[in-house]
């Protein structure tokens, strides 16, 4: 009689519930690491909580800090960040895969089940080849941006000084992370096209989503056999628009300002522009000083923070497809329209309602994190405008500032590390670490029309 096997520990979790403990037993390995010496340069001292606030910010992929990580930590340690920043954008249970892989051990149903559920694939059977395909994209990527860096700052630091500085700000900006090693961001290289063009493109590229992304590329090599999903049209078209308005919009509000765009040359000015619209999408970088852009451009900024980049990529935000959707059902109740329809595609009602859901959970989280960091606040330097920008930026993920994260007091750093937590896992996915298992109502209950909407 043979004997039943065993469940692994892993398989008594759900795969929200796993993804959820996988990135807080993370952050705490990476708080630990960057409290031992070798991560800390002579003579700093480092307390517990900023080292779980840097750890948090680098594996959720935000960029918020609240010291300087080039002056703070040794190269031991900034490589530290390097590893939890990639480890964040990819996914924790993809470099697990990986390993079984290297192992060759086989990758069962249960295990592929949550690899589906973190890097937002619809069919579980072809997750393994997705992941594939995602680590393969990833490092093409991040070489390519590195060598087109590597060409800017190799001259300015030297060889070694200048390949690192373009390795990690490459990994940074594919994975939307926001850390950059200089101490102003990219306002260094306003008017560089290279550099700008380069930072913009790597952010774009790790916020399409790793399914887009890899069904882009297999569309453009053979159109015939792969067809644009309906996910991509929505991601590439919603990008587009947020990109180029976003782009409009901050020049022409930033355009006389002395203190942003005013000074610059008109490529500068054009270039800045699409920077600023770019990387409030979860990108993170600066080339503008963001506490002097102005009310109408900060709350244009937020909004596009908010929505943040796409399903299943390095970003964070409520993502392109959910805003779509919202809107697109909105539009249609206006029209007096019934069903949602994409692309020729018509939208389910579940996923309008997965929609739903997550911008009513995202608003709730966010209002809830303001209250408490308004009560909570000791400095006369923060303002409302100051928190809001803060727990928005934190919780999809960003990492702008307007230079408000460093005069932030204890608690209020803690609020913002949970944002930080929430918003790379998704407040969807926390919610259903304990939720209940869906189960059919046996009884159905008859309609009612007469609550009175709007």
């Amino acid at each position: 009689m043979t004997r039943p096997l065993k469940r692994s520990v892993l398989s008594r979790f759900s795969p929200p519930q796993l993804i959820a403990l996988s990135f807080a037993a993370a952050i705490l390995l990476g708080t630990g690491l960057l409290l031992l010496p070798f991560s800390q340069r002579g003579g700093q001292t480092l307390s517990v909580l900023s080292a779980l606030f840097t750890a948090t910010s680098a594996l959720c992929v935000t960029g918020l800090k609240v010291v300087d990580p080039a002056q703070t930590f040794s190269v031991a340690g900034q490589l530290v960040i390097v590893l939890l920043i990639q480890l964040g954008g990819l996914g924790i249970l993809t470099f697990g895969t990986l390993f079984a892989f290297a192992a060759r051990r086989r990758v069962n149903f249960s295990e592929r089940m949550r690899l589906a559920q973190q890097v937002s694939a619809f069919d579980v059977g072809g997750v393994l080849g997705l992941i594939r395909n995602i680590f393969v994209y990833t490092l093409v990527i991040e070489a390519a941006g590195t060598l087109l860096l590597a060409l800017r700052f190799v001259p300015q630091f030297g060889w070694g000084q200048g390949l690192y500085y373009s390795a990690v700000h490459a990994v940074s900006a594919f994975n939307n992370a926001g850390f950059s090693l200089f101490a102003q961001s990219f306002r260094g290289y306003t008017g560089d096209a290279l550099v700008s063009l380069t930072m913009t493109a790597l952010v774009i590229l790790g916020g399409l989503g790793f399914l887009v992304q890899v069904n882009v590329v297999a569309h453009l090599l053979d159109r015939r056999r792969n067809r644009l999903l309906v996910q991509s049209k929505i991601v590439l078209t919603t990008s587009a628009l947020l990109l180029l308005g976003g782009a409009l919009l901050t020049g022409l509000l930033e355009w006389s300002n002395p203190g942003t765009l005013g000074p610059l040359p008109l490529g500068a000015k054009l270039l800045a522009s699409l920077f600023g619209s770019a990387m409030p999408r979860t990108g993170g970088f600066s080339s503008l000083d963001t506490a002097a852009l102005r009310p109408a451009t900060l709350f244009l900024t937020t909004f596009l923070m908010f929505v943040g980049a796409s399903s299943g990529s390095t970003g964070g935000g409520i993502k392109t497809g959910t805003f779509a959707v919202i809107v697109g059902s909105a539009w249609n109740m206006v029209r007096g329209r019934g069903d949602l329809v994409a692309f020729r595609r018509r939208i389910d009602e579940s996923t309008v309602l997965r929609a739903l859901t997550v911008g009513m959970l995202a608003t709730a989280l966010l209002s809830a994190a303001l209250l408490l960091m308004l009560v909570c606040n000791t400095s006369a330097r923060l303002g409302f405008s100051h928190l809001f920008f803060e727990v928005v930026s934190a919780f999809s993920t960003v990492g702008l500032s307007m230079n408000a994260t460093p005069d932030t007091n204890a608690v209020q750093r803690v609020i913002l590390i949970v944002l930080m937590y929430l918003g790379r896992i998704g407040p969807l996915t926390f919610a259903l670490v304990f939720g209940s298992r869906p189960r059919q109502q046996d009884i159905s209950y008859p309609p009612e029309r007469d609550i009175l909407i709007g």
